[in-house]
């Protein structure tokens, strides 16, 4: 079974360029997470992934880590909950291009 969190919004410090490291900005992150199918059935908290905690490290591990690229934000945020199970990452950040909303990369 695959949990997915959409959308997460995380403000940190990110970007390669000087004036990008004066200033947080948003990253967004899709978080796809294997869950045991037997949460479906038990309907326990303990027989699945908390979400919120996922939510946590992933927040700390980019405040924290203050990534230059976007490739980083997606290892970051891989590396903060990877020993929950199977996890796939989508960071995007926005304006890092006058005539390109956004840039995403995939991890892994």
């Amino acid at each position: 079974m695959l949990l997915t969190l959409n959308n997460l919004k995380v403000s940190c410090i990110i970007g390669d360029l000087p004036h990008e490291r004066k200033f947080k900005q948003t990253v967004r992150l899709d978080v796809e997470l294997e869950v045991p199918d037997r949460s479906a059935s038990s309907d326990e908290l303990a027989d699945t992934v908390d979400y919120v905690e996922v939510v946590r490290r992933i927040e700390s591990a980019l405040k924290s880590g203050e990534p230059r690229l976007v490739e980083r934000a997606a290892k970051l945020a891989f590396d903060s909950v990877k020993d929950l199970g199977a996890v796939r990452v989508k960071a995007t950040k926005f304006g890092s291009v006058d005539n390109m909303e956004s840039v995403s990369v995939f991890y892994p």
